[in-house]
């Protein structure tokens, strides 16, 4: 069983950086690509940011590109995302996903919050 664990989250005031974390159990990590969403109260979910198995490719939403980076290492099985110059539009859950043998796997989901 696929299962993915969330940590890094938390309170932060506008400009400042949080870094977020996945360690994922239970599929063959460097063979997925792993993605990062976020949903805020009352909006639908968002793919924020991808990360490529094959090359380490990434890809980002238009909002977040030239503030947050994700990051893999196949090692330790762990997918992060760095969240810098955080603005209070980006205050929302943040889960990460793979999809593996057909299915969607999620995480538990970190809040962070942007406030002054």
């Amino acid at each position: 069983q696929v299962h993915l664990v969330e940590s890094g989250g938390g309170l932060v005031q506008p400009g400042g950086s949080l870094r977020l974390s996945c360690h994922a159990s239970g599929v063959v990590f460097r063979f997925v690509t792993m993605n990062w969403y976020r949903q805020a109260p009352g909006k639908e979910r968002e793919l924020v940011a991808s990360i490529n198995a094959a090359d380490g490719t990434t890809n980002y939403t238009e909002s977040v590109k030239g503030r947050f980076t994700i990051s893999r290492d196949n090692v330790r099985r762990i997918v992060s995302l760095q969240l810098n110059s955080l603005k209070p539009d980006d205050t929302a859950v943040y889960s990460c996903n793979t999809r593996y043998s057909g299915r969607n796997f999620w995480g538990q989901g970190t809040q962070v919050t942007v406030s002054s």
